[in-house]
């Protein structure tokens, strides 16, 4: 049974950052992607962004890009960060750890923000921008 484990979740103030952190366990799947997915109260599930096991290529959602940075740790590949730097207010939700199997390169860039193209989800994380 794969197991997602977050970590890194909190208050901060608006144009703060924080790193959250998911550690993957007992994964056996050869091409894999691992991402984060959040929701606010009210609103749908977004999918944040994730990375490919098998060519690294990384996906942001367009509400993200160029303040939030996902990257995996060179010692363990199955633990995977998400660098969130100039926190907004929209930015507050509970950040879900989420996983699943690649079947191609061109399939998942079509499909990485689909709830359905992930099997594993982490228990979430709370994410609170507020001065």
């Amino acid at each position: 049974q794969v197991q997602l484990v977050e970590s890194g979740g909190g208050l901060v103030q608006p144009g703060g950052s924080l790193r959250l952190s998911c550690a993957a366990s007992r994964f056996t799947l050869r091409y894999y992607a691992i991402g984060w997915f959040r929701q606010a109260p009210g609103k749908e599930r977004e999918g944040v962004s994730s990375i490919s096991s098998s060519d690294g290529s990384t996906y942001y959602a367009d509400s993200v890009k160029g303040r939030f940075t996902i990257s995996r740790d060179n010692a363990n590949k199955n633990t995977v960060y998400l660098q969130m730097n100039s926190l907004k207010p929209e930015d507050t939700a509970v950040y879900y750890c989420v996983a699943g199997p690649v079947l191609s390169s061109s399939w998942y860039s079509t499909h990485w923000s689909e709830g359905g193209t992930y099997d594993y989800w982490g228990q979430g994380t709370q994410v609170t921008v507020s001065s």
